[in-house]
């Protein structure tokens, strides 16, 4: 990922989200809408101290994502919990929804075993092909 450019106070609003039901993805929206119109910022700095780690926050933050990309700005985490971030991993939106603790993330075992195959053993989550016809092992 490349480096994030360098912006000054006035380009910066902070959302603070504390909800995070499904009901709240339009409030929400609408709140980073007002934001961003009334700072006319090219980031928003989206809080998420007080969320949790779940799959509702997710979509919350995916759509906060896209309500900001239409309005021209970028979205980025602060003080997310490293389970938020594995989270996001999982969900394929680390890279989108930048956040401060990226570099944290890097340096987590990927298993409960540091993440390293032993040898001639493939990673888990890989299954041998198998051809039709192949007697059972």
């Amino acid at each position: 990922m490349l480096p994030l450019p360098p912006f000054s106070d006035s380009d910066i609003a902070v959302l603070t989200l504390a909800t995070h039901a499904r009901t709240d993805v339009p409030r929400a929206c609408d709140g980073l809408r007002e934001l961003v119109g009334a700072r006319d910022a090219d980031v928003v700095v989206c809080d998420v101290t007080a969320i949790g780690a779940d799959l509702v926050t997710i979509e919350v933050l995916a759509r906060l994502r896209l309500t900001a990309l239409r309005l021209g700005c970028r979205l980025e985490l602060r003080n997310a919990s490293p389970r938020l971030q594995e989270l996001l991993q999982l969900c394929g939106l680390r890279d989108v929804l930048p956040s401060e603790r990226l570099a944290r993330l890097d340096r987590l075992p990927l298993g409960r075993d540091g993440g390293q195959a032993e040898e001639g053993k493939p990673a888990r989550g890989v299954e041998e092909g198998v051809e039709p016809g192949d007697p059972p092992a």
